[in-house]
């Protein structure tokens, strides 16, 4: 990425880690198989559409709020090993899935509390409710920004979060559509083997952090 313009190298760190985000099989990808194929595209994308833009609030949120604290002295090398962790544990977490998840308590609480009735609102209160997708962007910002394919300024922040919106949205309104015209396509065998890809991606993506960190360790030393 180190040949690319900066804005394209932010906006396709944002793209990749938006699709692989939202590519595991989780309640909105599966509320949006089972509302597109009951109510048609329409509908499905407006969950798609809600998802998308609490994505997109969580992910803003963990730019502008957190990754600038963590980047000051220990506290971002402590952040670098420990993203090279967490990415590596989803990784392999993804790869080794057998089974489809459902809800957990605190997603359950979350919507028996705002009862959401429209599409946009599914969406968007089933992403708000899995407070890991608000973990997963404040590792990420911080190794984005830390190997520079994000840089420190509103620019390159908003450039890297329009890829995000890019990636999650041409998932979500892609499933939308593919469910939304049947033929099986989009079964949740199909989204449980895209999910081992994800789980390859974010292992490849886990292993070039951890090269980047030897490598850093190693011209530090000598």
């Amino acid at each position: 990425m180190a040949e690319l313009p900066l804005p394209l190298v932010a906006f396709l760190t944002g793209f990749i880690s938006g699709l692989l985000l939202s590519i595991p099989v989780g309640p909105v990808n599966l509320t949006i198989m089972n509302e597109g194929a009951r109510n048609g595209f329409k509908w499905a994308a407006l969950i798609g559409l809600g998802a998308v833009v609490m994505e997109l609030i969580y992910c803003a949120l963990a730019f502008t709020g957190f990754a600038s604290f963590f980047e000051a002295g220990w506290i971002k090398a402590v952040m670098e090993l420990g993203s090279f962790f967490f990415m590596l544990y989803l990784g392999i977490k993804f790869l080794t899935t057998k089974k489809i998840e459902g809800y957990d308590r605190v997603q359950q609480r979350v919507e028996e509390k705002l009862h959401p009735h429209s599409a946009f609102m599914i969406g968007f209160v089933r992403v708000m409710a899995n407070i890991g997708v608000f973990a997963f962007w404040i590792v990420l910002a911080v190794s984005f920004i830390g190997h520079r394919w994000v840089q420190d300024n509103w620019p390159s922040k908003l450039t890297c979060i329009a890829g995000v919106a890019a990636g999650t949205g041409l998932w979500f309104f892609g499933l939308s559509y593919g469910v939304s015209r049947g033929h099986g396509k989009f079964t949740e065998k199909t989204l449980l083997r895209m999910e081992h890809w994800s789980g390859v991606g974010l292992i490849a993506l886990a292993l070039g952090h951890g090269a980047h960190i030897v490598w850093q360790m190693s011209r530090h030393k000598y």
